[in-house]
């Protein structure tokens, strides 16, 4: 019986792909956004993962990121200043543009109504994170944000989905997990004794042989719940 259901943020809940793609576009307005968005995508993936990984800190993450695409503008090498200026002005942009995706109110709010506890789970900065869930006005319907920056573990490790349950006061086997990655979020929880769940918004057919519930909006959750 699931008494508690853990969402991850970006991607799930938040259109940070969005907001970024929006953000990004603004600061190089004059760049071709067909390779832009990509790229940034691209350097900032392998940014946070070396960040996750301990290799960085937290703002060398944000510099690699500009740093190597300023040089693939051909805008030369950015030293720390140039870089964290740059870095403001985009988190400004970035930070206006987070909004949720439509499908998530209403499904929290069906699952709170049934009286599950909810929460996040979310590999990145706390305070960052938290300001996401309070802008986009889930502060209320999530009270719980567990962050790798405080928990000093990253999904897909078992840790930080063991955290995040002690929180709720709920074993693993009663808690359910949504992410949009596969092997980060879904199977990543059900290793951890959780119910994993993925949210493929991808549109793409789905793999096969599948190891764990696969949805395609959040709109399809209470009902998978259910079953």
């Amino acid at each position: 019986m699931i008494s508690a259901v853990l969402f991850d943020l970006d991607g799930t809940l938040l259109d940070h792909e969005g907001a970024a793609a929006e953000a990004i576009t603004g600061s190089f307005p004059d760049a071709d956004p067909a390779w832009l968005v990509p790229r940034w995508m691209e350097l900032t993936e392998e940014a946070v993962d070396r960040y996750l990984a301990g290799e960085l800190t937290y703002p060398e993450q944000r510099r690699a990121r500009i740093v190597a695409l300023a040089r693939d503008l051909g805008l030369g090498d950015w030293d720390d200043g140039r870089a964290d200026a740059w870095m403001a002005g985009f988190l400004a942009l970035y930070e206006a543009a987070w909004r949720p995706f439509p499908d998530a109110e209403p499904a929290l709010d069906v699952l709170a109504a049934r009286g599950l506890r909810l929460g996040v789970i979310t590999n990145g900065d706390a305070g960052q994170q938290r300001a996401k869930v309070r802008r986009i006005g889930f502060a209320g319907r999530l009270p719980l944000v567990v962050a790798s920056s405080e928990t000093g573990t990253a999904k897909p490790a078992a840790g930080i989905f063991a955290t995040a349950c002690a929180a709720l006061g709920v074993p693993p086997e009663a808690a359910a997990y949504v992410g949009d990655r596969l092997s980060t979020d879904a199977q990543g929880a059900a290793a951890a004794g959780l119910t994993g769940v993925w949210l493929d918004r991808s549109g793409d057919p789905a793999p096969d042989a599948l190891d764990v519930p696969r949805i395609t909006t959040l709109d399809a959750l209470p009902a998978l719940l259910t079953d």
